[in-house]
C-alpha cells in the first residue's frame, strides 16, 4: 500500500474452518468472501499455542505471541493451592470496606491503544478478553470474559414438575412447586456472601398446557412476560434486592421445553443489564446502554453468548439451539450495521462467535459414526449441513458490510483458528501416573474415582499434573504450595515429558493421538512466559484433552469416548487448526499469522507499529 487508508473494518468470523470455506468458495456458495479473495487476496493464517478463542484473539489485539499478553489458556491454576481460576480476569477487593473490582489479564498492548495514541478511533465490538474494558479513544464493548450474575461464565436454571428428574452439569436446577396450572418460583442471582447464600427474584408461572404457553409473571419489566412452547421469550429485566438501598439488576430469557406431561421451562444465566451492568463492560459507561437503546432492544452481554450447555444437557434440542443462536447473531450484525452507518475514521473490529459454537455442537453430525450420536444416520443427514448453513448466513452479513466500504476502507475478515472433529478425549492425568510422575494417595486407584481438582495427589512425590486445555504444569519447589521438582531439574523434567508422550497411540483406534509436545522455552517468549504452562500437548485431528483433565480429574486408561454433544474442537496441534484470512487488498498470505494482524491494520492506517509487536506487516504495495 503506498497510501494510508482512512478507515479499516475487521469482521472476525469465530473459528471457520479453511476446508469448509475450499469446498464452498469453489461451489460459490460465498459470494462476498469470494469477492474478498478476487479484490484482494486469500490465505490460511496460523493461529497460536494453544488454538484458543482467548488466546487468539489476545495475539491478533496485541501483535505478540501469547508470552507478550498473558492468555494461555480459559483457566489457569494457583500454583500455591493447584486449584482452577479462570483465566481470563480476576477480581480484587483491597479491604472489606472496598468494593470489589475487574482486573483484566490480558495485557500488552493492543492495537486501539497505539491508535489512541495516535489520535486515531476505534469502535471495539466483543473482542475476547476485554473486560473490564479499556479506556481509549472512540467505543468499546466487551466480550468474552465477561461473567453471567453470579460471576460465573453462564449458569442457567432447569425448571420442571417432573419428579424423578435431577440436576445435571454446570445448571440450577427447581423443581416446580404449587397446583398446576399456577407454580410459585424464583429465579437465582448473585452469591449472598454474607448469609452464605443466594440472591433471588420471585416469579410466578401460569401454564396453559391446552395451548401450551406460560405466562411468567413478576416485579420485573414487562410485569407480564409471555412465552409459547418452543420459542425464546423477549427479555424480562429483573432486579435482586441486595441490601436496604441496594440491587443488582440483570436480564433472563426463557424457553418453554413443553407443557405435558410435565412442565419444563428453561432460563438463560442471567446477563449483566446493559442499561445497569454490575461491573462496566463498555467503553464510555454508557455504550452499551446507548447501544441497547439504538438497537431498540436488551442484548446478550455475557461472554459466552450460546447456550450450547442446554443442548449439551439435553434440555432442549438442536432447533432450539439453533435459533438462540441466530437471535445471537442478529444482535451482532445489527450492532455491526449501526457503527458502520457513523463509521468515518480508524478501526471498526466486530467478532461473530456463533460459528465456533455451531461447529462445537454440530461437527458430530458430519461424522455417522461419531461415539456422540445418538441419531439415526436419516436424522445426522438432516443436520449434516447445518455448518455450512450457516458460514452462508455470515457471508451474507459480511456482503452487507461491503456495502459500506469505499475506496479509502480496507476490509479484513479472518478467523482465529479452525475445526475439526473430537471424537476421543486424552486422560493426561492418568498419563502421568501412569509413568510414575504423578502419584496418588494411599488407596486411591487412578480412575473416575480419584475426582476433580487434583484432590487426591500425593504432592509430596508428586513431579507434574495437568489441568486445562491441553496444559501440563510442574511440581515446582518454591513455586507450588508443595513443590519438589527443583528449578535446576525442570527443563529436564519437562523434556522428558516431551519425549515420552510423543507418538502416543490410541490403542483402540490403532492411531497416534499426541502428534507431540513442547516445553514453555520452545513456544513463549516475552514478559509473562513465566505464567505460562511448562508443557504444551499437540494433539492429532480426531482427540482432545478429556473432560475430566481440563479440571484436574482422571479417568480409567489414557483414552474414552466422547460422548457429549460437543463433538467438534480445535484445541489440536496448531499446525492442523490455522485459520482463513481474506482481504480487500493485495497481500502476502504465504506465512501469514495472526500476530501479524495488528501491524498489519496499523500499517494501513498509517501508523508505525511498537518495536514490542512481533508481527509484520502483510500488505503489499500497489
Amino acid at each position: 500500500m503506498s497510501a494510508a487508508a482512512k478507515k479499516v473494518i475487521v469482521i472476525g468470523l469465530d473459528g471457520l474452518e479453511p476446508s469448509i470455506v475450499d469446498a464452498m468458495l469453489e461451489a460459490g456458495e460465498l459470494p462476498n468472501l469470494a469477492r474478498l479473495r478476487a479484490s484482494g487476496g486469500y490465505s490460511r493464517i496460523a493461529t497460536t499455542t494453544p488454538a484458543q478463542t482467548p488466546v487468539a484473539w489476545s495475539s491478533f489485539a496485541t501483535g505478540t505471541n501469547p508470552g507478550g499478553h498473558g492468555i494461555f489458556d480459559f483457566l489457569r491454576r494457583d500454583p500455591k493451592t493447584y486449584l482452577p481460576d479462570l483465566g481470563l480476569n480476576r477480581y480484587e477487593q483491597k479491604s472489606a470496606f472496598h468494593a470489589p473490582s475487574v482486573v483484566n489479564l490480558r495485557r500488552g498492548i493492543p492495537v486501539w491503544d497505539v491508535l489512541t495514541s495516535a489520535g486515531i478511533p476505534s469502535t471495539i465490538i466483543r473482542c475476547p478478553c476485554t473486560y473490564p474494558p479499556d479506556v481509549m479513544h472512540g467505543r468499546m464493548l466487551s466480550g468474552m470474559g465477561v461473567p453471567d450474575l453470579r460471576g460465573g461464565m453462564g449458569t442457567a436454571t432447569f425448571y420442571t414438575t417432573d419428579a424423578t428428574a435431577s440436576p445435571r452439569e454446570s445448571e440450577h436446577f427447581i423443581r416446580l412447586g404449587g397446583l398446576a396450572p399456577n407454580y410459585r418460583t424464583h429465579l437465582i442471582g448473585p452469591r449472598n456472601s454474607r448469609q452464605k447464600g443466594d440472591f433471588t427474584f420471585d416469579l410466578d408461572l401460569e401454564v396453559d398446557a391446552t395451548q401450551q404457553t406460560a405466562l411468567i409473571r413478576s416485579d420485573g419489566r414487562p410485569h407480564a412476560l409471555d412465552v409459547r412452547q418452543g420459542e425464546w421469550s423477549g427479555w424480562l429485566r429483573v432486579k435482586f434486592k441486595t441490601g436496604l438501598l441496594a440491587s443488582v439488576g440483570g436480564i433472563v430469557r426463557f424457553l418453554l421445553v413443553r407443557t405435558s406431561p410435565h412442565v419444563e421451562l428453561y432460563a438463560s444465566p442471567v446477563n449483566f443489564d446493559p442499561g445497569a451492568p454490575l461491573y462496566p463492560i463498555s467503553h464510555p459507561s454508557t455504550y452499551a446502554g446507548d447501544l441497547a437503546t439504538a438497537l431498540g432492544a436488551d442484548f446478550y452481554t455475557a461472554g459466552m453468548v450460546e447456550d450450547h450447555t442446554g443442548l449439551s444437557n439435553e434440555r432442549f434440542g438442536e432447533d432450539a439451539f439453533l435459533a438462540q443462536c441466530d437471535d445471537a447473531l442478529r444482535e451482532r450484525e445489527a450492532m455491526m450495521t449501526h457503527e458502520l452507518a457513523r463509521f468515518r475514521e480508524g478501526l471498526l473490529f466486530c467478532l461473530f462467535d456463533t460459528p465456533d459454537r455451531v461447529q462445537h455442537m454440530f461437527w458430530r453430525f458430519r461424522e455417522p459414526l461419531h461415539p456422540a450420536n445418538r441419531e439415526t444416520p436419516a436424522e445426522c443427514a438432516a443436520m449434516a449441513r447445518v455448518i455450512e448453513d450457516h458460514y452462508a448466513t455470515c457471508d451474507a452479513i459480511v456482503g452487507r458490510a461491503l456495502e459500506a466500504v469505499d475506496d479509502d476502507t480496507v476490509v479484513v475478515v479472518l478467523s482465529d483458528h479452525g475445526f475439526h472433529s473430537f471424537q476421543r478425549g486424552v486422560h493426561l492425568n492418568t498419563w502421568l501416573h501412569e509413568q510414575g510422575l504423578l502419584v496418588l494417595k494411599s488407596g486411591v486407584s487412578a480412575d473416575a474415582d480419584a475426582g476433580d481438582f487434583l484432590r487426591h495427589v500425593d504432592w509430596g512425590r508428586t513431579r507434574a499434573y495437568a489441568l486445562g486445555l491441553g496444559s501440563i504444569y510442574l511440581n515446582v519447589r518454591g513455586r507450588e504450595g508443595e513443590g519438589i521438582v527443583a528449578p535446576d531439574e525442570m527443563d529436564h523434567v519437562s523434556d522428558l515429558i516431551v519425549r515420552s508422550i510423543a507418538g502416543l497411540v490410541d490403542p483402540a483406534r490403532g492411531r497416534v493421538a499426541v502428534r507431540g509436545a513442547r516445553t514453555r522455552r520452545e513456544v513463549y517468549s516475552g514478559p509473562y512466559a513465566s505464567e505460562s504452562p511448562d508443557v504444551m500437548v499437540d494433539f492429532n485431528r480426531g482427540y482432545r484433552v478429556s473432560w475430566r483433565t481440563a479440571l484436574g480429574g482422571m479417568g480409567t486408561g489414557n483414552f474414552e469416548d466422547n460422548v457429549k454433544r460437543w463433538g467438534g474442537d480445535h484445541v489440536v496441534d496448531p499446525l492442523l487448526a490455522p485459520g482463513v484470512l481474506l482481504m480487500n487488498r493485495p497481500f502476502d498470505g504465504s506465512k501469514a499469522r495472526l500476530i501479524d494482524m495488528a501491524p498489519t491494520i496499523l500499517v494501513a492506517l498509517g501508523v508505525p507499529a511498537p518495536e514490542v509487536m512481533e508481527g509484520v506487516n502483510l500488505l503489499t504495495p500497489n
